[in-house]
């Protein structure tokens, strides 16, 4: 879509929507009252990542007055996110009208930010959301609201030092920092990373590339491309190769069929958002199972990216069991006793939840419990990836395997898309974000109030400001009662 044309009469600009939105959050009194007393060389909260969960996060705290927070990012300004590194859709999948991480204002909403700049007419042209254009929203978002995101800092390492924790750090001016809490914002592999299937482990890596890495499609052109699934990021690197000039993209796709229905969608509801986490063990695992053998389907827009090429194949029952060197070229041996042979596969493959991977526990990422620690499935639901996601408190904390080991694991929150078995989708897809968020804030205020709890009761008791001075009244005594009458009537 243009967005260099003149600007139309209806828009009204970037400066007077922020200056609409100043307003509406001075009017709600933002931000709220600073009241968690402050330690020396504490941090009270600590975020990782600076993206749509993280910000949206950091809003939720300082709304409720928690403001003593540090929000780190590995990636450069601006580039927080999948959104311009293995992000490749050219829309959002998600309705353009949806709110996102806007936590009630509409001023925030990248409906409001659209508008602001090309007007009501354009707003109503637009389909979908393009996929810079969301980052671009999310730039805007962090420079309306202040969020203080520290770029090019990680966080390699947590230990727990008493009640705190001691974050051990990369790109900072300290090596470590201490908080009280800690969040992962961290997006859809943040309590895993990319799936890697075993039938790659000894292929050389020139010959493969996962969709989450940053890959070189020019050097596709004129190949044979081989790519692993059909979901919406295999659809997306396959659209990406065939318009680098790729000789041929064949998807190989596991099963039978073409998945069409996004059963999530059809149930999206506050209801479902609110209700999910208070249901029963076998109610939550149902509703997540049958979602993943179901599988999301690719979005329309971007199926047809890949199908308008003469030169795109989608091949079903394709499922892969091996993957030799030949050389100068592969060959994929599938199950069903047929092979392929390309210059270069793509994996599709998605992300897998797996705490073991994520290098900042060490090796209490193993003591995790997940949810194939507490929850066996009935026969015909058994779902091994889903079993691998961890099975949290339901204020987003992680939980020891063993009761009472590792108590420091209550401080972490997992607010990212491994939350969703426990929680639902609150806290890595966009529309359910900023419910997430004021339930992150919520549930954390509470444990700081509880945890400061002597401090506050000492507050109570040493507050002495007046709110009268005397000056409001005057005392008089109060005269004895006349003797009744004899034979008044009361």
């Amino acid at each position: 879509m243009q967005t260099n044309d003149p600007t139309p009469i209806d828009a009204q600009g970037l400066p007077a929507l922020e200056a609409r939105l100043r307003e509406d959050l001075e009017f709600l009194c933002y931000p709220g009252k600073d009241w968690v007393p402050q330690r020396d060389g504490v941090t009270d909260v600590v975020i990782i990542g600076g993206g749509m969960c993280g910000m949206v996060a950091w809003l939720g705290l300082t709304t409720g007055g928690v403001r003593n927070i540090r929000v780190l990012d590995r990636s450069p300004e601006g580039y927080e996110g999948p959104w311009l590194n293995y992000a490749r859709m050219q829309t959002l999948r998600s309705p353009k009208t949806l709110t996102g991480p806007a936590f009630g204002h509409g001023a925030l909403t990248f409906q409001a930010w659209f508008r602001a700049q090309f007007g009501a007419h354009a707003w109503d042209e637009l389909d979908k959301i393009p996929r810079a254009m969301w980052m671009d929203y999310l730039r805007w978002y962090r420079h309306a609201l202040g969020v203080p995101v520290e770029n090019g800092v990680s966080v390699d390492r947590v230990e727990p030092e008493g009640d705190l924790l001691r974050l051990h750090l990369s790109g900072a001016e300290e090596d470590s920092i201490l908080c009280r809490k800690l969040v992962f914002a961290t997006g859809r592999d943040g309590t895993g990373g990319p799936n890697i299937p075993g039938f790659v482990q000894d292929l050389p890596r020139r010959f493969w590339a996962h969709s989450a890495d940053d890959i070189d499609f020019d050097s596709l052109k004129g190949k044979r491309v081989g790519v692993i699934g059909v979901g919406a990021s295999a659809v997306d690197n396959a659209a990406e190769a065939l318009e680098h000039g790729a000789a041929e993209v064949r998807h190989l796709v596991r099963r039978k069929e073409m998945p069409t229905v996004n059963k999530m969608m059809g149930i999206g509801s506050y209801g479902f958002t609110a209700g999910f986490a208070e249901l029963p063990d076998e109610w939550r695992w149902r509703f997540m199972q049958y979602s993943f053998s179901t599988q999301t389907p690719s979005p329309h827009g971007s199926t047809l990216r890949v199908s308008r090429h003469p030169n795109a194949y989608f091949h079903f029952g394709k499922a892969t069991t091996r993957i030799e060197d030949r050389g100068d070229e592969i060959e994929i041996f599938f199950a069903d006793g047929t092979s392929y042979v390309c210059d270069f596969v793509i994996l599709g493959t998605g992300f897998v939840i797996d705490p073991m991977a994520r290098t900042e526990f060490g090796e209490v990422a193993g003591r995790i419990q997940l949810w194939q620690d507490v929850y066996t499935p009935p026969e015909g639901e058994e779902q091994a990836d889903l079993g691998r996601f961890p099975y949290l408190n339901p204020d987003f904390t992680f939980r020891p395997k063993e009761p009472g080991m590792d108590p420091w694991l209550s401080n972490v929150y997992c607010f990212n898309y491994g939350a969703s078995a426990s929680l639902g989708k609150v806290s890595g897809d966009i529309p359910g974000v900023s419910d997430g968020a004021s339930w992150l804030a919520r549930s954390m205020a509470a444990t700081l109030y509880q945890e400061d709890l002597e401090a506050h009761w000492q507050a109570m008791l040493d507050y002495e400001t007046p709110e009268l001075d005397g000056s409001e009244w005057t005392a008089t005594e109060l005269e004895p009662a006349q003797q009744k009458k004899e034979g008044q009537v009361a």
